[in-house]
């Protein structure tokens, strides 16, 4: 490709709308351009790294054994009801309506569309394992669209779902997406961490999702140093918190003491109480599908609500208004407790079994509870992990201190067990003849996540460090002089027909502009191979090779192309 035929519309000042250092490049460098909040057209460059980044994931989903497909954008909403996903997922989709004013909904994902088309199509165990995939706009409605392509509303995705007949074979399908997944970040060009993450909205047995590490990323990661524990905080956990309380305390009876004006942990761990946050217990009242459940945490603890959905069952809850918690407890927040309750349900963080001379609030007005001694005065119908992890708490394997650092999420793998083949009637008939589900997994990588991901790990202060892998170009021939007739325009034909004739990708700067404005756009856009050809270095039979953030060489001009080939054989 010659520049001057290219659209590589590069921009010398930062677009105001641009947060984070890999939105700003994306549009620096002529990548995408911003249509409105959330939608971006990709231009020439941007669609070339696109299309690179689904060859090797096309390639690598082959090898694995999957077999590509594509399904409807537009999907009808009663498989999403069958699915019982229609009202949990809801706040996501985009609906429209046909001419019969008939509503359809743009697919946010296809899980529902795979599994209608496999219980049309397979109903024996000989036909199975299968995984199919696809390569496919989705459409969600992100409330707040943001940096560019991490978080839009349309976006490109592969998506891809296995079925199998046991438990232990879809574990096995699992794992090759798993593998599969750690090639294909590679192969990007990112370092990409496979992390233990909730399984959300999908449902599902277990899951991971694999993080790039950035300080930009929308997730937290817990890690342990030493590599021996990596989750998403909405999945962590820690090793177990040792019971708060001596056996002294255990023998104290509840007392009720008055606490006029303290309605907070802040304000009960001030003087003249002094009662420490670790040794308070804190009562959240929640809303579930309509009825009152009693949430208790210690009270330096958060509430994690993915885990509370997870022993829940049920997304369907939200904090309950003041009304109602008046109504259940004949108090008011800042005084609450659940000190003999026992006609509401009552989850307990495992962090409070066992804890003796806590305090917590008497539900009255001005009035606390202290010497609570949690398995005598409290009823627990379930005690669960609850809270979410923090830096400094330890680690479940290794018993270091954990830490945490942001990261982006670039790809999913669920096991989703047998959720949606039941509700989608996705069955066969085992070798005894008997109907059985179908044992599912589903893998999802962003495409154009991935791509930003790769800017955002891979840049310095001139551009973009794009992995040879992925590159719009590999490499970049900028003769210094455009005079068809002088032997440095000479020589830049000749080297760009030998690396075309050898299958590079390359691009010829034709363009009469400085040299200063070459070497500018060349690296913003972030070319891994650079070639330089000067009058002077010329005059000296040489020429200059630089690969994109490292040392410039000079090579013999007739060793150019092999130096080239040499360079990027040897590149990431």
């Amino acid at each position: 490709m010659r520049w001057t035929h290219a659209f590589l519309p590069t921009l010398r000042e930062t677009p105001a709308e641009a947060e984070i250092i890999s939105h700003k490049l994306l549009l620096r460098a002529g990548i995408v351009r911003k249509l409105t909040g959330g939608l971006y057209t990709f231009l020439p460059a941007g669609v070339r790294v696109l299309r690179k980044i689904e060859t090797i994931v096309r390639e690598e989903m082959n090898r694995a054994g999957a077999l590509e497909v594509l399904m409807p954008a537009l999907q009808p909403p009663e498989i999403w009801q069958k699915s019982g996903r229609y009202e949990t997922a809801s706040d996501v989709f985009f609906r429209v309506k046909d001419r019969a004013r008939k509503e359809w909904i743009l697919g946010p994902t296809h899980e529902e569309v795979i599994t209608t088309l496999v219980a049309d199509e397979l109903n024996s165990y000989r036909q199975f394992p299968r995984n199919f995939y696809q390569i496919q706009t989705k459409f969600r409605d992100e409330i707040r669209p943001r940096f560019g392509l991490m978080r839009a509303k349309e976006f490109i995705m592969k998506d891809a779902y296995s079925f199998d007949c046991t438990d232990e074979a879809a574990q096995s399908s699992y794992q090759k997406m798993y593998d599969a997944y750690t090639r294909i970040f590679k192969r990007c060009g990112l370092k990409a961490v496979p992390v233990e993450a909730d399984t959300g909205v999908m449902g599902g047995k277990f899951s991971h999702e694999f993080m790039v590490p950035a300080e930009s990323g929308e997730n937290e990661v817990i890690y342990c140093e030493s590599g021996g524990y990596a989750a998403n905080v909405e999945k962590a956990t820690c090793k177990p918190f040792e019971p708060v309380g001596t056996d002294a305390e255990a023998a104290l009876e509840v007392e009720k003491f008055a606490t006029p004006g303290v309605t907070t942990i802040e304000d009960l761990a001030r003087e003249p109480y002094g009662v420490a946050a670790q040794r308070q217990v804190k009562t959240l009242v929640y809303s579930v599908e309509s009825k009152i459940v009693l949430i208790l945490l210690r009270g330096d603890h958060s509430l994690n609500e993915a885990k509370l959905t997870g022993a829940l069952g049920t997304a369907k809850f939200r904090p309950a208004t003041g009304e109602e918690i008046f109504e259940a407890l004949k108090a008011h927040p800042g005084s609450l407790g659940a000190v003999g309750v026992s006609h509401l349900p009552v989850y307990a963080d495992l962090a409070l079994r066992n804890c003796r001379g806590m305090t917590t609030g008497a539900n009255e007005e001005g009035y606390h509870l202290r010497h609570v001694v949690t398995a005598r005065d409290l009823i627990v119908g379930h005690w669960v992990d609850l809270r979410t992890v923090k830096a400094g708490d330890l680690c479940p394997v290794t018993g270091e201190p954990l830490k945490v650092r942001r990261a982006i999420e670039v790809g999913h793998v669920f096991k989703l067990g047998t959720k949606y083949s039941l509700a989608l009637d996705a069955l066969f008939l085992d070798e005894s003849g008997k109907q059985q589900p179908a044992v599912m997994g589903c893998y999802g990588i962003g495409i154009t996540r991935t791509l930003q991901a790769v800017i955002e790990q891979r840049h310095d202060a001139d551009g973009i460090l794009w992995p040879v892998s992925i590159a719009p170009y590999t490499v970049c021939i900028t003769p210094l002089s455009m005079d068809a007739a002088s032997a440095v325009c000479q020589l830049a034909e000749k080297i760009y027909a030998d690396l075309l004739g050898r299958g590079v990708d390359v691009i010829l700067d034709d363009r009469n502009d400085r040299p200063g404005v070459k070497f500018k756009d060349a690296d913003l856009i972030g070319f891994p191979v650079r070639i330089g050809i000067g009058e002077k270095s010329l005059a000296k039979g040489e020429v200059e090779v630089k690969q994109r953030g490292g040392a410039m060489t000079l090579v013999k001009a007739e060793n150019a192309v092999s130096a080239v080939l040499e360079l990027l054989s040897a590149c990431e």
